[in-house]
């Protein structure tokens, strides 16, 4: 059998440990910030589709996609769940209105 030569993963020098960190702490901001924008489109779609009340619908919708932007943009994971909180309270007052 032909020879293969030295294994170039065990003889590597560095770490590269805080690369992986940067790219998971990125990974995880990304995963919020879409996970909170669907959540207040479909706040906001409930709002509209199911009661009927479109107005504060499409406020919602393109209140949550601001909000996820702006998470996107700082990094401050609480204007998204200051939104998802308006987003609830919009449901539940025009639900019994």
């Amino acid at each position: 059998m032909s020879d293969h030569g030295e294994i170039h993963y065990a003889t590597a020098a560095g770490n590269d440990m805080p690369a992986h960190e940067t790219s998971y702490e990125a990974f995880l901001q990304g995963t919020f910030v879409l996970s909170a924008t669907v959540i207040n489109i479909l706040f906001g779609l409930t709002v509209g589709g199911v009661l009927g009340h479109w107005l504060p619908a499409a406020a919602l919708i393109i209140l949550g996609i601001l909000a996820g932007a702006i998470t996107a943009w700082t990094g401050s994971r609480a204007v998204s769940m200051v939104m998802i909180a308006i987003s609830a309270l919009t449901l539940l007052l025009t639900a019994y209105s």
